[in-house]
């Protein structure tokens, strides 16, 4: 039995790690997303009442008004953010969760008498290592996050910041701060652990200012698992093993998804983590050329081809969201689907910012979860469709990725959007996607531009479709 548990506690506790399982369960799939927040949000619940309810557990005063400052920020938050800011308030998040298993493991440390680990100076070698790894990867994800955070934000700059040496750098300090964890497990140094957690916090930042923004998805991911993994060691330095199941469970699908993430851009975490994307050399290919002739269509010319057309497929992205344009994009559709023409909405893993993005917008507008298509299922039926209808996307339909070795995404896949026999793109102007390069789908003579806000132009066209 763990620390300060009773039967009833745990029995609790396996109720809520099973309600987590179906959260995630849920979130594996749009039409049951809403199902798998709300056995989260119980399975949350029964958690804080039951941790609240175990022996021990004094000054409720403090703790309740933490929790209404944490949750009015939170709800506030909540209201305001915009889809498009949601991978940065991720990253945000993430920082909480490690700074807050880096003070857990100071206050373990500095009051071990509380945690029941020990005495001052003699505190159990096993609960010595949980501390300090949890410290260590919190320290990495807090300060790795506000790094991510910065680039998304657009604080800081979206390319790889490097120096040279930099490789040769990060491996003195990953064996340095080896060295110190070791020492303070040896030791119970105060010391050590103050300058491994310092260390750990720098090597955050050394970690994700040498990726590009690109890769920013996922390292977003990446994060997301580190931060699972810090609250899992701290769960066992307080001896609670909701903490445990739920850290791990936290920690092994954000290790899961930046897998599929990585797959789906032809990258792997290695790559990730020491190589940068949508630096220099991308910039370079994306000046390769400039004042080539593209056409430049209307709302109306874009009515015309689709209210003339039999199938449509839709490929939202980022543009979209900045946009706020997915509601005036399912009139769009409701509005061709009533002339009998079959739409459909085609889905890139990696579209906008953060996976699942698009969905989380589409269902926004009450798009039907059946049109909304992945990538793998929809790719071949691009060459029988009449019009492709990119909406703000970009790296995700560029056909560099097959033809061009040198291009910076070559070999991830891609929507096959220019197999279509009319593309339709609306974007603001030629500008280069996240990635840093030109699109050569511009050029080709089946596709037309629609220069503009993604969400005005949407709104005309869907006026040129009624009248």
């Amino acid at each position: 039995m763990y620390r300060g548990m009773n039967n009833s506690s745990a029995l609790l506790y396996l109720i809520a790690s099973v309600l987590f399982i179906l959260a995630l369960k849920g979130l594996s799939h749009p039409a049951s997303a809403r199902r798998g927040n709300v056995y989260g949000m119980v399975g949350m619940g029964i958690a804080i009442l039951t941790t609240l309810a175990l022996p021990g557990i004094s000054n409720y005063a403090m703790i309740i008004f933490g929790g209404l400052m944490g949750g009015t920020i939170g709800a506030v938050i909540a209201r305001k953010i915009q889809m498009t800011a949601m991978p940065q308030l991720v990253a945000a998040f993430h920082s909480l969760v490690g700074m807050a298993a880096v003070l857990v493991a100071m206050a373990a440390l500095w009051s071990p008498e509380s945690y029941g680990i020990g005495n001052s100076g003699s505190i159990h070698t096993g609960s010595l290592i949980e501390m300090s790894l949890g410290a260590v990867i919190g320290a990495i994800t807090f300060s790795g996050s506000v790094i991510a955070f910065a680039k998304l934000q657009g604080i800081m700059s979206g390319k790889p910041l490097r120096f040279s040496g930099q490789h040769m750098f990060n491996a003195f300090a990953g064996v340095t701060l080896l060295l110190l964890l070791i020492i303070f497990c040896a030791s119970e140094s105060k010391l050590a652990f103050v300058a491994m957690t310092l260390l750990a916090f720098a090597i955050g930042v050394l970690l994700i200012v040498p990726i590009g923004g690109a890769d920013m998805p996922v390292v977003v991911s990446m994060l997301n698992s580190y931060s699972g993994w810090a609250a899992s060691g701290i769960g066992f330095t307080l001896g609670n093993p909701l903490l445990i199941i739920t850290g791990a469970l936290v920690g092994a699908s954000g290790a899961i998804l930046s897998y599929i993430m990585c797959k789906a851009m032809n990258r792997s975490i290695i790559n990730v983590i020491f190589g940068g994307f949508g630096g220099e050399t991308a910039s370079a290919y994306a000046k390769a050329s400039v004042d080539r002739p593209v056409k430049n269509g209307s709302a109306e010319d874009a009515a015309f081809l689709l209210k003339n057309a039999s199938s449509v497929i839709i490929v939202p992205g980022y543009g979209m969201a900045v946009a706020q344009a997915q509601h005036a994009l399912r009139e769009m559709a409701q509005t061709l689907e009533e002339e009998g023409i079959k739409v459909r909405y085609a889905i890139h893993p990696v579209a906008g910012r953060m996976p699942g993005h698009m969905n989380v917008l589409l269902a926004e507008a009450n798009v039907p979860y059946d049109s909304v298509v992945e990538l793998e299922e929809i790719n071949n039926d691009f060459a029988s469709t009449d019009v492709a209808f990119v909406i703000g996307a970009n790296d995700v339909t560029n056909p560099a990725a097959k033809n061009n070795p040198q291009s910076p995404i070559f070999g991830m896949p891609i929507l096959d959007v220019g197999l279509a026999k009319t593309v339709i793109f609306i974007k603001r102007s030629m500008a280069a996607g996240y990635a840093g390069i030109e699109n050569e789908l511009f050029y080709q003579d089946n596709t037309m531009m629609l220069f503009g806000d993604a969400k005005k132009v949407t709104e005309d066209m869907v006026k040129a479709l009624k009248h």
